[in-house]
């Protein structure tokens, strides 16, 4: 089946559209942007004019546009139709390919285009500082200047936002966008269900190898190194098409590839702030996810176990090969707007810190000021957190919790991670158990929380006997009292990673 080309949607936009547009098929590059950027058309057009002593005049008059229409094209602010470019070539004595070029015509060209770029960003537009004219009549110098001070404004910015405030600011954000859309995406869903249909796949288990071949169709190639460099999930070199995972787990490689192929597909560019590394994030993942539990038929599967009364999520991990959390998180997502059950998600660790977490059920998660709920401890009495205290990990544990928020049923699973243990939790209100597995547990639990004497204040007893007599030693992680990484990437080291792509070249 091919591919269409005939939507687009850039990162920014995903999480409120539905139109979407997959990338260039195999063999044409990976272009960063959507099209031919007018700007530096523009450029191009007017250095070759003056380099050929034309006025405006005498080149309108050869391709048949008044003079202040192609001054308009030159400074970017009107984009030239196909046939437009074809006639400024021909009368400028050049190649099409030679206006299209992505290189500036000059080093002065050069900064203009920054310079015009910067000052059309929604940033400089909240400072309310009039723009500089553009034009051979500015100085070099003090285009140069004009240049680096936009660069260290956005720099500087940058190191503001790059803090612990800012990325739970930006965390609430995002959930709040995905509770809206019930956590469900309509774009990623048509992107995976239109590859997984031009792979041929017939429904099952996604194989590493079906993996491979829908790199292929979009024109890349899987490579698993031992030398992947250590604050990476994956490297993708766009130039020859190559994407590198660690060896080892296929399960796992099968998701990083296709988080590593998402990005390729959704058309992302470098993130602009963390906010948006936030959200490409959840996307690429979401992508992953689409891919190896695809909606097409894993609905279906849904629906009839909602049917039998009998809905599990290791059912639906069985099916898929995937982790219980990949499962736990695709329930999420088609749960609501093909089941109609609301639903509430959570990952946290034995200490009940919550590293990830998703609701539209009316659950009451912990919040701090901004509103951010990862980081925060869930009452200890919850499910997520009952589920270490039981002898067998092996299997979900289920309990009814009784919050001020109403009865909940969560089924939850624990598992032993690399550093440390964490829990895997799925629940819904009430009234919607009834389609589950395990509704009928005698497990019960009754929460106050966030009233602190519920679980956050030690018993008064114990309180007394041991007032001012006691003196423990916190654990503080350095995470909490340091910045976030800079750069497009968080956390990257790019010096490694650039060193590994070099490696790879021989």
């Amino acid at each position: 089946m091919p591919m269409s080309s005939q939507q687009h949607v850039s990162s920014s936009s995903l999480l409120d559209t539905s139109s979407v547009r997959l990338v260039a098929p195999r063999g044409e590059p990976v272009r960063e942007h959507a099209g031919p950027d007018p700007l530096l058309i523009g450029k191009r057009i007017r250095h070759r004019r003056k380099a050929l002593h034309l006025t405006l005049d005498a080149v309108a008059a050869q391709v048949g546009l008044s003079a202040s229409a192609v001054s308009l094209i030159e400074t970017g602010k009107r984009e030239a139709k196909v046939s437009t470019v074809v006639a400024l070539a021909s009368a400028l004595r050049c190649e099409v390919s030679d206006l299209l070029s992505d290189a500036a015509p000059s080093r002065r060209a050069e900064l203009e285009l920054r310079l015009e770029r910067a000052q059309r960003s929604a940033a400089f537009s909240g400072l309310g500082v009039p723009p500089v004219r553009t034009g051979p009549r500015l100085p070099l110098d003090a285009l140069e200047s004009l240049v680096a001070l936009h660069e260290r404004i956005d720099q500087l910015a940058a190191e503001r936002d790059a803090t612990p405030e800012y990325a739970r600011r930006a965390n609430a954000e995002l959930r709040a966008k995905m509770r809206a859309s019930d956590n469900y995406f309509p774009a990623i869903e048509n992107l995976a269900d239109e590859l997984l249909l031009a792979s041929e796949h017939d429904g099952g288990p996604l194989t590493k190898h079906r993996v491979s071949a829908i790199a292929e169709h979009l024109g890349f190639t899987l490579h698993a190194v031992p030398d992947l460099p250590a604050s990476t999930r994956s490297v993708t070199d766009l130039v020859n098409r190559c994407i590198y995972l660690p060896t080892g787990d296929a399960g796992a490689q099968r998701t990083m590839a296709l988080a590593a192929l998402g990005h390729i597909v959704l058309e992302h560019e470098p993130p602009r702030d963390y906010a948006e590394f936030l959200a490409q994030r959840v996307e690429v993942n979401y992508f992953a996810a689409a891919v190896l539990v695809p909606q097409r038929w894993a609905v279906g599967f849904l629906a009839d176990a909602k049917r039998d009364k009998d809905i599990a999520i290791e059912d639906l991990r069985d099916r898929y090969l995937v982790s219980y959390e990949m499962a736990a998180h695709r329930f999420t997502n088609l749960a609501t707007i093909h089941l109609q059950i609301p639903v509430h998600f959570m990952k946290i660790n034995s200490s009940g810190v919550i590293y990830k977490a998703y609701a539209n059920d009316g659950v009451d998660f912990p919040t701090d000021s901004s509103g951010a709920v990862e980081g925060q401890k869930v009452c200890r009495y919850w499910t997520a957190r009952e589920v270490f205290s039981t002898a067998d990990w092996s299997q979900p544990y289920q309990q009814y919790t009784d919050t001020p928020a109403g009865t909940f049923w969560c089924t939850a699973v624990a598992e032993r991670g690399e550093h440390e243990s964490y829990s895997v939790s799925v629940g819904t209100p009430y009234q919607h158990v009834k389609w589950f597995r395990g509704r009928e547990t005698t497990h019960r639990s009754r929460s106050r929380c966030p009233d602190p004497s519920c679980c956050q204040l030690p018993p008064r007893e114990l309180a007394a006997k041991w007032a001012d007599a006691s003196w423990p030693s916190a654990r503080v992680h350095s995470a909490l009292l340091a910045s976030l990484p800079a750069g497009a990437f968080p956390g990257v080291d790019q010096t490694e990673v650039l060193q590994f792509l070099e490696r790879q070249q021989g």
